[in-house]
């Protein structure tokens, strides 16, 4: 039996290991209409879990970092609403993509503070199809490389500007290029959506800000100095939006603080690129923690069952750090593995992603910090020339597909299930009183 805790009634709720066929079934039935009458409202955290309208959420997503940039352009603006639609139609509920490209082909940011109009409208357009699809954005404001501009941009705009720098890493200590970046952050969370005429920091479809897509200051590895930007920016982005959600970006390296932690890094290099995972998460402003997995980056290149054990202990780690040292939700912002890896055949990936589910499912029964997983990263039918070997295209994948569908839909029945005995109360029996696995995980 695992117990369920509910908020509204501080009551707690049986689950039963039985067949998981006829939760989805009597999930669909009987809360399809209450969902549909729910208000598109903003995500929230209460201790270790995330909440909408005082309910926990949690939930499966994606990535597609490209969405602003083909929506720019009226040939590609279609695969947009086709990413939306495939995610939906496999409960898919949360997207993380780009709020940002700095100085680049397409830029939203062509110099500081001088934006493209028509590619801002083009993330409008983003934001208003994932609203009709009921999908979520966490938006990162810049990149740590050097695609789609990054801090290495912010240095080139830096030098052009005078001033005398020496490294990307002047990034996150000049003053000006600070200013730079406090600038777009100001300008983004400000925008008034042309398509909506909601403005971002109003908007529930928004679901966090992310700080920074994988931060790194390898010329600080004391992490100092990325703590410091991490300080001020966290406030910065809440003085400016207080309702949404703030998280860093990090891919969930241990660092100076917590040398017993060590054991779980992929490498020794990992404690050495200025990050520092327990440290930064304390930061006053954040409200999540944020972590990234890639063994074929990290240990080898060619896959192996190390790559599972070690996915498996990384997650758990962060989990159990999330719950014991910062009593925050923890999402796990990046996952998957490479077709162009040595050894990789598609069973391989759908092992990957069942172990991965089955540890977040895991946590979820017992109401814990696991608050959710984004897949790197979902593309629709015509984008191969995009992929960088991690795209996953549902319509070439039944099996994957199918894994990843089964997993929503175990979420949604764990929310759904918590909002349903709190609004009718615990002691009433009800047919979603079923498992939320089995041993097809």
């Amino acid at each position: 039996m695992d117990r369920i805790e509910c908020y509204e009634n501080s009551v707690s709720v049986d689950v039963t290991d039985s067949d998981f066929a006829s939760t989805e079934m009597n999930y669909r039935i009987f809360h399809h209409d209450e969902m549909e009458d729910e208000a598109w409202s903003l995500v929230q955290k209460k201790g270790n879990q995330f909440i909408v309208n005082g309910q926990p959420f949690y939930f499966n997503g994606f990535n597609t970092y490209w969405l602003m940039v083909f929506a720019a352009d009226q040939s590609t603006r279609g695969k947009v609403t086709e990413v939306f639609q495939q995610a939906s139609a496999v409960g898919l509920s949360v997207c993380r993509t780009w709020a940002f490209n700095d100085g680049q082909w397409r830029a939203l940011q062509k110099t500081p503070s001088v934006y493209d109009e028509e590619v801002f409208k083009a993330l409008d357009f983003v934001i208003s199809e994932a609203k009709k699809y009921k999908i979520r954005l966490i938006l990162s404001l810049v990149n740590n490389w050097e695609a789609y501009g990054g801090k290495s941009q912010y240095v080139k705009w830096g030098k052009s500007a005078g001033l005398n720098l020496t490294s990307d890493d002047d990034f996150f200590s000049h003053p000006t290029l600070r200013s730079y970046y406090k600038a777009h952050v100001k300008t983004v969370l400000n925008r008034v959506n042309t398509v909506t005429h909601i403005s971002y920091k109003e908007d529930p479809t928004i679901f966090a800000w992310e700080l920074m897509n994988e931060p790194r200051c390898e010329s600080d590895p004391s992490g100092n100095k990325l703590q410091q930007w991490i300080e001020e920016m966290a406030l910065y982005v809440k003085s400016v939006d207080p309702k949404h959600l703030v998280e860093i970006g990090l891919e969930g390296f241990y660092g100076p603080s917590t040398p017993n932690r060590f054991q779980f890094n992929p490498n020794t290099y990992a404690q050495q690129v200025g990050t520092d995972f327990i440290r930064n998460h304390k930061v006053l402003g954040v409200d999540f923690a944020s972590v990234h997995i890639y063994p074929d980056s990290w240990i080898s290149q060619t896959i192996s069952d190390v790559h599972i054990e070690f996915t498996k202990s990384w997650i758990q780690s962060h989990i159990d750090d999330a719950e014991n040292f910062l009593g925050m939700p923890v999402v796990f912002g990046e996952f998957g593995v490479s077709a162009k890896d040595p050894g990789y055949n598609s069973t391989y990936r759908d092992t990957l992603l069942n172990n991965v589910y089955k540890i977040l499912l895991d946590s979820t029964r017992k109401g814990g910090s696991g608050g959710g997983c984004l897949l790197w990263q979902l593309f629709p039918e015509g984008t191969d020339y995009m992929d960088d070997g991690y795209a996953v295209i549902l319509s070439k994948s039944p099996a994957t597909s199918d894994i990843i569908s089964l997993q929503s839909t175990r979420l949604a029945t764990f929310n759904s299930l918590c909002s349903w005995k709190c609004h009718w109360g615990c002691k009433k029996k009800h047919a979603l009183e079923t498992s939320l696995y089995h041993d097809e995980l």
